[in-house]
């Protein structure tokens, strides 16, 4: 999958921006409190509204008043372009949420496009409203296609239900199918380490949850089931992390399974809950990086903690590669290590603008475009407040 284009109004800290020509691998830079996390939140947001609902994923953020921007008073908006896979046409997909008169949340439009070529105007293929709408069947070719195919109304259960979550269950609609398939498989990390040592359940799991709590389950998955991967993760573990050289799951008598790390110069292993922040961070990104089917969209924030500097480089460019031959990843950071190690296309600036955040394009940016093709690192130019600065001009002009 890959997202082309993004917009948003009125979601916490974005009251207006459009983030357009992402790559594959895209880094978003900012201060704190500049806006990374919420940009994230961004997709976490449509991820839990499909899982459950409107009400529910916003709910979980303090409800409607808390996620609309502050002191706006219109509808929170979205508009997403992607493509499912590089031969598919690209789908743009909008969504409004706003306050019904008794003030409970409603989607109040949902609507899905999508074209076939270059040029001509996309075809509306779903248009919603508070729970009613209409959506076209089977999975057209042309204008004429869509045009002649009979448009069955519909009515989803409540109206804070997006209308991607019920029709996109039934064959029927296989193009609502395959996005509501492709958000449910975006992955936004809110690791935790100490969840990441705790012993498990040893229950079956095959890919890594958001928060980590279930690392144990899936390395022994990987061990038992795709080995070569496993193995590859030892091997750079031992390249990486002095002391360590090799990582085993084991399942005690009553039910758990644990991580173990084995250092060559003592006889017996030990427990995960000895090791570093850093070396469990390390296996978990060398785990998530490794499984066997990627996820359409992966958002991991600040990969930078806990790790020793020299291994960002390398760790930059695994992320690079499983956006090449998996899914999209966008990450955020504030590590000048990290950032010598990307490419300008790859990299947003987030800026506050009156108090808004806006993002704004590195490969816009003339003065550090110009510097960086000269050869200065991108690390240094953060460090040095270039790239903020010239940032904040241009969002604020």
């Amino acid at each position: 999958m890959q997202i082309e284009s993004l917009k948003v109004r009125n979601f916490r800290v974005f009251n207006d921006i459009k983030v357009e020509d992402i790559p594959p691998m895209a880094v978003f830079l900012g201060k704190n409190g500049a806006g990374k996390t919420t940009f994230f939140d961004i997709f976490g947001f449509l991820h839990d509204s499909l899982n459950s609902n409107i009400r529910s994923a916003l709910s979980k953020r303090g409800g409607f008043q808390e996620v609309v921007s502050r002191e706006q008073t219109d509808d929170i908006q979205f508009e997403i372009k992607f493509r499912p896979s590089p031969n598919e046409p690209v789908i743009t997909y909008e969504l409004t949420i706003g306050l019904n008169e008794k003030s409970a949340p409603v989607v109040k439009k949902e609507v899905m496009r999508f074209r076939r070529g270059q040029s001509g105007a996309p075809w509306k293929i779903l248009e919603f409203a508070n729970g009613r709408g209409v959506a076209v069947e089977g999975n057209p070719s042309s204008y004429e296609d869509v045009k002649n195919t009979p448009r069955t109304p519909q009515r989803i259960s409540s109206p804070d239900i997006l209308a991607i979550k019920g029709l996109g269950q039934f064959e029927n609609f296989p193009a609502v199918a395959s996005l509501r398939r492709l958000i449910e498989d975006w992955y936004v990390s809110d690791f935790h380490i100490e969840s990441a040592r705790n012993r498990q359940e040893a229950n079956y799991s095959e890919s890594l949850s958001t928060t980590g709590d279930n690392l144990a389950q899936v390395s022994k998955f990987l061990y038992e089931n795709h080995r070569e991967r496993f193995d590859g993760i030892i091997a750079a573990m031992k390249r990486r992390v002095p002391g360590v050289d090799n990582v085993e799951t084991k399942v005690t008598e009553d039910g758990y399974v644990i991580l173990r790390f084995q250092d060559s110069k003592f006889k017996n292993p030990f427990s995960s809950k000895f090791v570093s922040d850093g070396t469990i961070k390390m296996f978990t990104y060398l785990l998530l990086l490794s499984e066997p089917t990627p996820h359409a969209l992966l958002c991991v924030e600040e990969p930078e903690n806990q790790l020793y500097p020299e291994l960002l480089a390398e760790l930059a460019e695994e992320f690079r590669q499983y956006s090449q031959v998996g899914g999209q990843v966008f990450i955020s950071t504030h590590s000048p290590d990290f950032l010598n190690s990307i490419r300008l296309e790859e990299l947003y600036c987030l800026v506050k603008c009156e108090g808004y955040t806006k993002i704004v394009r590195a490969m816009d940016l003339p003065l550090v475009k110009s510097l960086y093709n000269e050869g200065d690192m991108l690390g240094s130019l953060w460090s040095e407040g270039i790239l903020i600065s010239e940032a904040t001009k241009a969002g604020g002009a």
